[in-house]
């Protein structure tokens, strides 16, 4: 399948009401791949942002609220040589292994989802998506979850807590635990953003990568930054890059990430709206440029 098509779409919604564990059955029961293939790189495609009310693209604040829209750019990037799975929550998941999209891909589901974009409380980044044994059940092949640290959160030692135990059980499964860990800061009314400072981030990463009772499956994501081996030197852990918002920046946002995949634990990218939703590129352009990077030679 290289698009949606209303018909199969319309189906998904039938299942839902008249057999709704065939979407179950469609995720535990596709085809597998290892994490990393011969090359040990790794190309993701992210799309857990809705789970957290995350639904803006560029100028248009509910531009990934389109469910038929979103599952249409994941299937047409998924057939894009080089990209090697996806990144989402339950829903998505259960959707896009319905549809046949995820046959041969990574599936990585998103875990702690509770700090809903806007909120006073949004940095309290609760497990409100997958558990680890869901994870397991379902045949995934790891957990991904967000560690959001402001140096001021009275929330952020149960986020610690639970993003150790996490990253624990699924080593014990040897299944990833991809972790975010990213610096923020808090504005006069209380409101969290994103710190971009490079030795925040540094401190960041230093922190996940302790994490748990063991990081032998231990990936991180983490965004691009100007300095990319001096961060990425902190840990040994493998690091994807995360996507952002480039609007009509492309060719910046390409050469970052070219620049940062030299340094031997970056081993990949996991972009998500900035792919699925390009300002100036189609998602096939945008998706084949970004694999082409990770793999070499995919065209």
């Amino acid at each position: 399948m290289s698009s949606l098509q209303m018909p199969q779409y319309l189906e998904l919604i039938q299942t839902r009401v008249r057999e709704p564990r065939a979407l179950q059955r469609a995720l535990s029961g596709r085809a597998r791949k290892p994490i990393a293939g011969p090359d040990g790189r790794l190309m993701l495609l992210a799309a857990d942002h809705t789970a957290r009310g995350m639904l803006a693209a560029g100028d248009d604040r509910l531009s990934v609220a389109n469910r038929f829209t979103l599952l249409d750019r994941l299937i047409r990037g998924l057939t894009i040589v080089g990209v090697d799975g996806v990144k989402a929550s339950a829903d998505i998941l259960e959707e896009l292994a319905f549809l046949g999209a995820l046959e041969g891909k990574l599936a990585i589901g998103t875990m702690n989802r509770g700090g809903i974009i806007g909120a006073k409380w949004e940095l309290d980044d609760r497990l409100t998506a997958y558990d680890v044994t869901h994870i397991a059940a379902m045949g995934l092949d790891g957990g991904k979850t967000l560690l959001r640290i402001e140096d001021t959160d009275r929330g952020l030692p149960s986020t610690l807590e639970l993003v150790a135990r996490i990253t624990t059980e699924l080593a014990d499964l040897g299944l990833m635990s991809l972790i975010e860990p990213l610096p923020y800061l808090k504005d006069d009314q209380g409101y969290a953003y994103l710190d971009p400072s490079e030795e925040k981030l540094i401190k960041a990463v230093a922190i996940a990568s302790g994490l748990g009772s063991s990081s032998a499956y231990t990936w991180l994501k983490i965004p691009a930054t100007e300095n990319p081996e001096r961060v990425a030197a902190t840990t040994s852990c493998p690091i994807l890059l995360l996507g952002g918002h480039p609007g009509t920046n492309w060719e910046q946002v390409f050469t970052r990430w070219e620049a940062a995949l030299v340094v031997p634990n970056v081993r990949g990218l996991v972009p998500g709206r900035a792919l699925l939703y390009p300002e100036s590129l189609s998602v096939e352009e945008a998706v084949t440029r970004a694999a082409h990077l990770v793999h070499g030679g995919v065209t």
